[in-house]
């Protein structure tokens, strides 16, 4: 295992750690800011963990595959802080 595998393979424990951590923050979030925020951070660090994987693997391709999760998570957040911020009506 090279320095650099073994690099990638601590960064990747790390984030997974902090992305358990996150989920317990998710679950005892007080109010729904709180919620949304945590789902918007295990979110981003869902696309940095597929980044690091992939240069981990040498797999080019799951690169495009956390652009494309890194975009959705993004809109997903925006349309559902909207939602809540119009209490679910229309304006």
């Amino acid at each position: 295992m090279t320095t650099l595998e073994l690099f990638l393979f601590i960064t990747l424990l790390v984030l997974v750690l902090a992305m358990i951590l996150s989920f317990v923050r998710l679950i005892q979030g007080k109010t729904i800011w709180d919620r949304i925020l945590m789902l918007n951070l295990i979110s981003a660090k869902v696309v940095l963990f597929v980044a690091v994987y992939a240069i981990f693997i040498d797999n080019i391709i799951l690169l495009d595959i956390a652009i494309s999760y890194g975009i959705i998570g993004f809109l997903t957040m925006t349309l559902l802080a909207k939602f809540i911020m119009t209490g679910g009506r229309e304006k």
